[in-house]
């Protein structure tokens, strides 16, 4: 059986039996992996670890491989990045649910991807330090998300612009398809492009606005992955948001 290392951020789990769970990673060696973690719900356990499970924990491990076993298990675990506020701020645990509910239904690679697995546990970081501007990560993760799934806007917003969501550009006019943002949405767009996280407060958008970009948005990533049409926890935001 080999043993390695691993620093993983916690996007999916499923209970298995009594007292164990299914958990679901993405990690920095090897991209998304799966993990059978024995004794976790147990009462008689030797302290709480399924709290270590929640979504978007950022945890560093000790790995298991068996070649015979679907699935590895975890030796050691423990919280690599304690959260001060996510678990206890609930739009930000909402926001942590969205999150790891996108990446889990998007992200399928299992080999290792340094700047995803960077910028998913910046994010995390990022959000549980926030002050203001909570209301408008989620936005600003998925059009940065866009980077490191293939489709990120290929050129400038100029004023006026539309966004064409099949091709990927800002254009000067709706394309004959119509699969595009109009202006407003087009240059809400852009400001998240533009705006590094510690200011997407100064991005003012109304509850209106934002519902209206995040449909927006959601099209774009759909256009490319069915599977996000699947994000339950996107029902949720809308409610809070």
């Amino acid at each position: 059986m080999k043993t390695y290392k691993a620093r993983g951020v916690v996007l999916h789990t499923v209970k298995y039996g009594d007292s164990s769970i299914i958990a679901y990673l993405l990690t920095d060696i090897a991209g998304r992996q799966t993990y059978m973690i024995q004794g976790v719900r147990s009462t008689r356990g030797h302290g709480n670890k399924g709290a270590l499970f929640q979504p978007m924990f950022v945890l560093e491990f000790e790995g298991l491989e068996s070649p015979r076993a679907e699935m590895h298990r975890m030796k050691e675990v423990n919280n690599l990045i304690p959260l001060m506020s996510v678990p206890f701020d609930v739009r930000k645990s909402t926001i942590a649910l969205f999150m790891a509910e996108v990446l889990y239904r998007l992200i399928r690679e299992v080999e290792p991807n340094s700047p995803l697995f960077d910028f998913v546990c910046q994010s995390v970081v990022a959000l549980d330090s926030m002050q203001e501007g909570t209301a408008n990560f989620h936005l600003w993760f998925l059009v940065r998300l866009s980077a490191f799934l293939g489709f990120y806007p290929g050129n400038e917003c100029c004023a006026g612009d539309c966004f064409d969501m099949r091709d990927g550009l800002f254009r000067a006019s709706i394309p004959e398809h119509r699969m595009a943002l109009v202006p407003e949405l087009a240059a809400i767009l852009a400001a998240f492009m533009e705006c590094p996280v510690e200011q997407i407060a100064s991005i003012p958008l109304g509850r209106h606005q934002r519902a209206d970009f995040m449909n927006g948005i959601l099209a774009y990533f759909g256009y490319h992955f069915d599977s996000i049409h699947e994000v339950r926890s996107v029902g949720i935001l809308r409610e809070v948001f």
